[in-house]
């Protein structure tokens, strides 16, 4: 079991990041989406602290991800040439910059309501932006848009690899043990 990509499987350390950030998006989508239908109050702002915390947890994995990509290159991908090659591509890196700009959108919401980012109820984290009303509203719109083009991207992510791995090409196969 290699931990580093090799030409024809994901290793270790790419599946695990994997896995472990699709369930962290996943649960982070149902609770930006619980505490979006909220009214904040003391009883749970506590769900807010932990949506930032794992908002910034994602932060940081996806920028490791991107970076171990750069050192250890994924495998090429199985099944459609030409064109669909293409937009697979393109839509895996729409994704990489969703997962960027959500939790970005998000702390420069959370700075523009002049309230501190606190990571892990001990941290705080720098503002991105100047305390604004304004800035606030426009930084949790895009957050909400980017949240929400992101949930749509990742269930057709989901349904496109439960179709290929149903079609028998093995991409899931892959990404689940390593190779096809």
């Amino acid at each position: 079991m290699a931990l580093r990509n090799g030409p024809d499987e994901f290793g270790l350390v790419t599946r695990v990041m994997h896995w472990v950030m699709a369930i962290l998006i996943l649960v982070m989508l149902a609770l930006g989406l619980r505490i979006s239908s909220m009214e904040p109050g003391l009883s749970n702002l506590w769900l807010y602290g932990l949506h930032k915390t794992l908002g910034l947890t994602l932060l940081a994995l996806v920028v490791l991800r991107i970076l171990w990509h750069l050192a250890s290159r994924p495998p090429a991908p199985i099944g459609p040439p030409g064109r669909m090659r293409l937009f697979v591509k393109t839509w895996h890196w729409t994704l990489y910059g969703l997962m960027i700009a959500v939790p970005i959108s998000g702390w420069a919401g959370s700075s523009a309501s002049g309230i501190d980012t606190v990571f892990a109820e001990t941290f705080v984290v720098p503002p991105l932006v100047q305390p604004s009303e304004r800035a606030e509203f426009v930084w949790f719109i895009l957050h909400e848009i980017f949240a929400k083009t992101l949930l749509g991207m990742v269930i057709v992510h989901i349904l496109a690899a439960l179709r290929r791995e149903m079609g028998g090409d093995g991409t899931l196969t892959r990404m689940l043990r390593g190779r096809a």
